[in-house]
């Protein structure tokens, strides 16, 4: 499948490109950037004027608040609002309730984005013991849940 989008002002950082510019998507790949792309080069076409096209951004610092206090935001409704808003990572701060400060909690907020499957999820974890200041945690443990989990 082609995909062609069309018309929009590309944002570049590494190329320093930003002006309008067609891409060709192939198989979830960009195969092509040029100033004009032929419409018969796509299966489909996506008019992107007044749009910009840009990589996925990234939110240092959100509050998906689950587990604990899903009234007010869940994984997946977080993901769904990062998504919408052309965010492609999320870091959720750890004040949720159980405090990710240990592995499980840590492993169930990763299974829950992984099932959710929306956006990339990298979870904090507390440096302290529900997030008291008094006790650290134990960091090897958490490290091994998850690699690339960040402390905060």
């Amino acid at each position: 499948m082609k995909t062609l989008l069309k018309n929009g002002t590309l944002i570049d950082y590494k190329t320093n490109i930003f002006e309008k510019r067609d891409v060709l998507i192939e198989n979830d790949k960009i195969t092509k950037i040029d100033n004009s792309i032929g419409e018969s080069e796509a299966d489909k076409i996506i008019d992107c004027t007044n749009l910009y096209v840009m990589p996925g951004m990234i939110d240092m610092h959100c509050h998906l608040r689950e587990p604990g206090f899903e009234h007010k935001e869940t994984i997946e409704t977080g993901s769904k609002s990062a998504v919408a808003g052309g965010f492609t990572t999320i870091c959720p701060m750890p004040n949720t309730k159980p405090t990710p400060d240990n592995k499980e909690v840590l492993q169930k907020i990763i299974e829950e984005a992984k099932r959710v499957n929306l956006c990339n999820v990298l979870p904090y974890a507390s440096v302290s013991k529900g997030e008291k200041g008094e006790e650290l945690v134990n960091f090897e443990e958490l490290k091994k849940a998850r690699g690339n989990c960040i402390f905060r």
